[in-house]
């Protein structure tokens, strides 16, 4: 009697245990659906601004004008006339080649001319044939041209005004025509220095709304504080397929000789106003280890994720230069960093 007492007992805790455990699993059921959250998040509508659009490239400050000097053949530096650093005028003697052969040319040239003139008496009282008076002609044309020559080519002279950078050889050393330890095959190198321009390679998508005359703001890094005018005075006609850019060159007045080759320096044109969608910038979320921007809009109380390509950054706003951003849309600018795509939420402004 006892046993089935206790029996009883035991077969009666199982099943109160069991009711309690089913109690259990349902209430946990039921808290885990009601504990979607609902997320609070402030929104603003998305609009189009009007925005000065400015572009800004880097370059590097080049000579307007830059020459390497040397004679078309090798031979003797007679006289070197000019130092780096030297300003020297259009037209200025810069450097004096050997000139042994050419005024032995110029002997030959004076016998072949007075060798023309005494053939060409002979020939009019038909006391020689035509035939020796061309063949003399001919030889006197060729020396001639040859005198020509090399008096521009051993007396070299300045093609511009401007500035001496490079000087490779000295008096009495052998031009060679071969790359020297400079790496240039030059007696000297002259620059035009006043004015100087920049490359700036543009993107593709602004082709045709650069036109030569256009204005642009250079700035150098060694003078933060101050700006330069440049003018678009050459457009090149092709786009790079590698870069899909475009470049033109820039030339500067630098009256003070203040900007030297090789300087860094940015370039901003102004390419008018237009309309564009500008988000605070901290609405723009960055994919973590990616390039990849975007932003959440709310549509039917719940949280999109939108991928969007930025434009120019303008203090604390961002333009949204691609992406599926339409007008009108709601913006989330508050609470973003706690969404996901598909989150629940509660607008709060």
């Amino acid at each position: 009697m006892n046993r089935k007492i206790f029996s009883l007992i035991i077969a009666a805790g199982i099943l109160l245990a069991s009711c309690g455990s089913r109690e259990n699993q349902s209430g946990a059921a039921t808290g885990t659906a009601d504990s979607v959250s609902v997320i609070p998040v402030k929104v603003m509508p998305v609009s189009r601004t009007t925005i000065a659009r400015t572009i800004d490239y880097t370059s590097t400050i080049q000579a307007y004008e830059e020459v390497n000097l040397a004679p078309s053949t090798p031979g003797r530096v007679d006289k070197i006339y000019v130092e780096v650093g030297d300003r020297v005028q259009k037209g200025q003697d810069l450097f004096l080649m050997d000139r042994t052969q050419y005024y032995a040319n110029k002997i030959q040239l004076a016998s072949l001319e007075k060798d023309l003139a005494r053939l060409d008496t002979l020939l009019k009282v038909g006391s020689v044939k035509e035939q020796l008076y061309d063949q003399t002609k001919a030889q006197y044309e060729v020396m001639r041209a040859n005198v020509d020559f090399m008096e521009e080519n051993t007396l070299l002279e300045a093609p511009f005004a401007g500035i001496i950078t490079g000087k490779y050889l000295e008096d009495g050393e052998l031009y060679s025509g071969a790359p020297g330890m400079s790496g240039k095959s030059a007696v000297v190198t002259l620059m035009q220095i006043n004015p100087v321009k920049i490359m700036v390679n543009i993107s593709e998508k602004y082709f045709p709304l650069i036109k030569t005359g256009m204005k642009v703001r250079v700035v150098a890094d060694v003078y933060p504080d101050k700006s330069f005018e440049g003018t678009i005075f050459r457009i090149h006609p092709t786009i790079d397929a590698m870069s899909r850019s475009f470049r033109a060159e820039v030339r500067i007045a630098n009256g003070r000789e203040q900007l030297r080759p090789g300087m860094f320096a940015r370039a901003y044109l102004d390419m008018g106003e237009e309309e564009a969608f500008v988000v605070p910038a901290n609405a723009v979320m960055l994919q973590e280890g990616t390039n990849e921007r975007y932003i959440f809009v709310v549509e039917n109380g719940v949280a999109v994720r939108k991928t969007v390509i930025l434009g120019q950054r303008y203090d604390d706003r961002f333009e949204i230069a691609g992406g599926d951003l339409k007008e009108g849309d709601s913006l989330v600018t508050e609470g973003q960093a706690r969404l996901m795509n598909g989150q629940k939420v509660e607008i709060a402004n």
